[in-house]
């Protein structure tokens, strides 16, 4: 039955023997995990995945194995499950025609918004659905999910819709970039090479082929020649975006990141999500506990690293602007701040942004992080890498 699952896995990378397949049928057969999806997802993934690197790949190989999962009924799951199922189904999502969003007004600023919400969190006393004022699904209310409002914190829905939260009220989990991803980063790799400065140093211990053939020709016995080392001096800090409105760009910033991870020897890659605040982590799946404190970056890794930022630059101002403005946590100081420390530490800095050039002018966030780098900031197309690391050089 699962043996397609097996197939699936090998051919999407993820080295698993028969053996530790065998002991996935083996914990099925027990009864380990029954009518919960979620569950045998993670009996799989921490039996069969040895290395985390490799995380992305057996979700991928997971989805292909078993796409239509989802199509179980609501009623099967409940009659496995004492869960009422009232709560657990949304009505449709509600659709707005331009002219109904443009009549729904802001609360009139995040702090007012945030006092709002504490107020709305101590007086609603029960779920609620539809509606402008508590914290339910649909409707225009400014806190809840599937509903729309230009300017709201979203409460546990599973994606964005309009990329108008200004805080989000979730846990979110995010992947980790595959950087074996090969398929189309050849001329990203050929535009990043621009930025290559080669340096010879180190003792000569590398084995120089053509001067051996030569020496040994004319010398007329084996001659073995050396040279040094080629070694790429370039020394790149990579700070990727995750998650939220960066999610449809995953595969061309894998690409990228594979590009970077063949070219450069160099790379010290990181992680954030919407703006640089006080935290970055280097797995996602320990973002929360396992973050590296941005000062210690900052003091880390010296002017002479170039310092490349990669995301949609797309959020609410508040979270570049305000302290207490990031989505997902209190920020005590504004990304603003961070993000004018990490310019000055590394004069050398880029932002790539994956959005289509000819809309950043319509996002404010945007436009900010463009002024904070200086107007170094370069669409993620090839024309725009080329141009953007020659900036750099």
């Amino acid at each position: 039955m699962f043996l397609p699952f097996f197939e699936s896995l090998r051919r999407n990378g993820v080295p698993v023997s028969l053996r530790e397949y065998l002991a996935f049928l083996e914990g099925m057969a027990a009864g380990l995990v029954t009518y919960d999806a979620e569950g045998f997802y993670y009996l799989a993934r921490t039996v069969m995945v040895k290395d985390e690197r490799h995380l992305d790949r057996f979700d991928r190989a997971f989805a292909e194995a078993f796409k239509g999962l989802e199509a179980i009924s609501t009623d099967q799951v409940l009659e496995a499950i004492d869960i009422p199922k009232d709560w657990l189904e949304k009505l449709a999502e509600k659709y707005l025609t331009p002219e109904e969003k443009a009549q729904i007004e802001a609360l009139g600023g995040f702090d007012k918004l945030m006092e709002t919400l504490k107020q709305r969190l101590a007086d609603q006393k029960a779920r609620h659905q539809g509606g402008n004022k508590w914290i339910g699904t649909a409707g225009t209310s400014p806190f809840g999910a599937y509903g729309y409002n230009p300017e709201g914190v979203r409460i546990g829905q599973d994606q964005s819709r309009h990329q108008r939260a200004v805080k989000v009220w979730d846990k979110r989990e995010f992947r980790n970039l595959d950087d074996r991803v090969e398929l189309g980063t050849r001329n990203i790799k050929v535009a990043l090479r621009r930025l290559r400065k080669w340096a010879r140093d180190g003792a000569a211990e590398e084995l120089d082929l053509d001067g051996t053939i030569r020496a040994t020709a004319d010398h007329g016995y084996l001659d073995v020649q050396t040279r040094p080392e080629r070694r790429n001096a370039v020394k790149v800090l990579l700070f990727l975006d995750v998650g939220g409105s960066m999610d449809p760009y995953v595969k061309v910033m894998e690409e990228l990141f594979s590009a970077a991870r063949a070219e450069f020897k160099h790379l010290i890659p990181f992680y954030f999500h919407n703006c640089l605040y006080e935290g970055l982590w280097k797995d996602n799946a320990r973002r929360w506990d396992a973050q590296t404190p941005t000062w210690e970056v900052l003091r880390s890794y010296g002017h002479d690293y170039k310092a490349i930022f990669v995301g949609d630059a797309a959020m609410s101002p508040y979270e570049v602007l305000h302290p207490g403005g990031a989505s997902e946590h209190w920020n005590a100081e504004s990304g603003q701040v961070w993000l004018n420390r990490a310019c000055q530490q590394w004069p050398h800095h880029l932002w790539i942004n994956p959005a289509p050039e000819a809309y950043w002018q319509h996002t404010h966030s945007t436009r900010l992080i463009r002024e904070i780098f200086g107007g170094a900031m370069v669409p993620m197309t090839l024309e725009g890498i080329s141009r953007g690391i020659k900036a750099l050089r």
